[in-house]
């Protein structure tokens, strides 16, 4: 019958090899209290930020709505953020400005292998999360714990630029729509203007109103004069002098600049003229002034991302955990003598058992 064996039964086992565990177990505490001291100091420092609404930094909506900032929840927002912060042009650029490659010793820089070791150190050492308050927490840890600081903010503002630069040209397509209707208004304007001056000159009407009451006031003046003349017997040069005179006002024939016919010929498309030179106006003063905004926003580079907490060096270490890593070392090694001790016993035993006779 084979002998069964429990967790209370290892005691006596374990009694059996008390040295070789006490002494295992003696060596693993001092081994793991030596490495334990001789680990660095790890700080964490920590930045939160949202991203905004790319739509608000559109120029389109800038010119229309304002530039009123608004934050941006949507999925696709938060993992073009967190992207562009794992990416390795933006390591590559973080590693070369703080100058990484001396601080982690992995060699010089701008060989393959010190190239890799430093990226992958950055790596590990970065971690950017969506919280569950859809905010983004960008975490760079290192054992200088200014340093920490100075890159997780650094890198937020990186983010921040490479964000700009992926709509940074439509943008600018934008802006140059908004130049072309400017530009476009701005000649069609020039132009009713030159055509309303021909027709002002070729009609002879300069102010619409002014000119109908002079005329109206005229041609009653003289129509009554003439019919004065006619009636009291008159001599016939006064009377035809008169009739010239009416039909200088009324006639476009007789010579006068300013006459009933020119001007009710050209009343229709002087107004024509004046009505659309208004219209161009206003249109060309609002195209201006959403060109102008436009630009102005442009140039001024809205941040894209709204900041709610920057980065600040850490007042007390993440890492190591000293007591952990001794208290687990000393457990481990307790957990794997009792299993080598078990195996020995129990190799021991089947070494002694006797062997069955012949012919049983």
């Amino acid at each position: 019958m084979s002998e069964s064996y429990s967790l209370l039964g290892l005691w006596p086992i374990i009694n059996r090899w008390k040295k070789l565990v006490g002494t295992a177990l003696v060596l693993a505490l001092i081994t793991s209290v030596l490495v334990a001291l001789t680990l660095p100091n790890i700080y964490k420092s920590t930045a939160v930020f949202f991203p905004t609404n790319p739509q608000t930094t559109d120029p389109d909506r800038i010119a229309t709505e304002g530039s009123k900032l608004e934050l941006g929840g949507r999925t696709e927002d938060l993992d073009r953020i967190i992207t562009i912060g794992q990416s390795q042009p933006v390591g590559e650029l973080l590693i070369k400005r703080y100058k990484l490659h001396e601080h982690y010793q992995v060699g010089p820089a701008g060989t393959d292998a010190a190239d890799d070791a430093a990226l992958r150190e950055f790596s590990s050492n970065l971690d950017i999360v969506h919280n569950e308050r859809d905010a983004i927490e960008l975490t760079f840890q290192d054992k200088d714990k200014l340093l920490a600081a100075r890159i997780a903010n650094t890198l937020v503002q990186v983010i921040d630029s490479v964000n700009q630069q992926l709509t940074l040209e439509n943008r600018r397509n934008v802006l140059g729509l908004y130049q072309q209707r400017y530009q476009f208004l701005n000649a069609e304007f020039e132009r009713s203007r030159q055509q309303l001056l021909r027709a002002r000159r070729r009609y002879g009407i300069y102010g619409l109103e002014q000119q109908s009451r002079y005329l109206a006031r005229e041609i009653i003046k003289v129509e009554t004069d003439l019919r004065i003349a006619e009636g009291s017997g008159a001599s016939a040069s006064k009377v035809a002098g008169l009739r010239r005179a009416l039909r200088g006002l009324t006639e476009a024939d007789q010579g006068n600049v300013i006459n009933l016919e020119n001007y009710t010929q050209g009343v229709d498309s002087l107004n024509l003229f004046t009505t659309r030179m208004t219209d161009l106006q206003d249109r060309l003063v609002k195209a201006r002034g959403e060109y102008e905004t436009a630009d102005v926003a442009l140039k001024g580079k809205l941040s894209s991302l709204y900041l709610v907490q920057k980065a600040y060096p850490a007042t007390k270490k993440s890492k190591p955990v000293r007591w952990l890593i001794v208290v687990g070392s000393v457990f481990l090694t307790l957990a794997l003598s009792v299993v080598v001790i078990t195996l020995l016993e129990l190799w021991r035993r089947s070494n002694r058992r006797p062997a069955a006779p012949l012919g049983a």
